[in-house]
């Protein structure tokens, strides 16, 4: 039976649509200063689509760890029944080729190489044979290209011109995404190693990633004092997150699990914070203009 339209939204995550739509539509909209059709289409692409790609692709792939993940089943994740899969990967690639087509016909070859990184990504992720997910530090890198390759792509799209200051934006963004993908591994420990999957914490175990994923928060923020200003004032939104991980940075495996409370007001907390970042884009908007 076709799956319907809300269990497949709910596959999707409504809840961090706006993790890879505002990246996107904030690069494009401060480089070219116009809500135009590739705006239109590529913000729509990224809050929807993208997403159901990105975690339909997931949850296809990951049902059996799932099953024996407690914590699946809501806004962490939804557990599939497994005759709804075919469903879920259909209507992600349906949902995906139009607005990939029509952002291709907008584009130009180096627009075309970064949507290519993204999409590549999302794949790579959780597909069988390649499984990034499962090869410790990749998973957190492939993880974070999820989130920062739409802004890139927003900035290239949009006939951005690289500079030292956009650089660094980036690479704190991309700092940003891997240890908040480190981070959200520690509390799936017990759950990976009982079930033979492999990941950055069931690698480095759950102390050492509380803290790797505390220092790329920390160099992320200390990169942003190297941007255009506002942005040095960003560097404050690495504060909020240091404090939700600090807690957990002695940590031990066993007890690994304990570190959900923490990931749940990460969940949170990038709301506020995106909040914080909207209103620094606003004040660099109106000086630059």
């Amino acid at each position: 039976m076709p799956l319907r339209t809300r269990e497949i939204l709910a596959v999707s995550r409504p809840v961090s649509w706006i993790n890879t739509a505002y990246p996107f539509g904030a690069a494009y909209l401060l480089t070219s200063g116009s809500i135009d059709a590739a705006f239109v289409i590529g913000v729509v692409f990224f809050l929807v689509p993208y997403n159901l790609a990105m975690y339909g692709i997931n949850d296809v792939f990951d049902y059996a760890s799932d099953l024996a993940n407690p914590r699946k089943g809501g806004m962490e994740g939804t557990v599939l029944d497994r005759g709804a899969h075919r469903d879920v990967l259909i209507a992600a690639i349906a949902s995906c080729v139009p607005f990939v087509v029509a952002l291709v016909v907008l584009g130009d070859p180096a627009s075309w190489a970064v949507l290519a990184v993204s999409l590549f990504a999302v794949a790579a992720y959780s597909v069988p044979g390649l499984r990034f997910k499962e090869r410790p530090f990749l998973d957190s890198v492939t993880s974070s290209t999820h989130f920062v390759s739409p802004a890139v792509y927003g900035f290239v799209l949009a006939g951005a011109r690289p500079t030292g200051a956009l650089i660094a934006l980036l690479a704190a963004f991309f700092l940003w995404g891997i240890a908040s993908h480190a981070f959200g591994a520690v509390q799936d420990v017990v759950p990976d190693r009982a079930g033979g999957i492999r990941s950055i914490a069931t690698g480095m175990g759950a102390r050492w990633t509380v803290r790797f994923a505390l220092a790329c928060w920390t160099t992320a923020g200390v990169l942003m004092l190297f941007t255009a200003w506002p942005g040095p004032l960003a560097a404050l939104a690495a504060i909020p997150y240091l404090w939700a991980a600090f807690p957990f940075r002695s940590i031990t495996d066993d007890r690994s699990p304990a570190a959900n409370r923490g990931w749940r007001r990460f969940i949170w907390l990038n709301y506020a914070v995106g909040f914080f970042i909207t209103m620094l884009l606003i004040a660099y908007a109106i000086t630059r203009g």
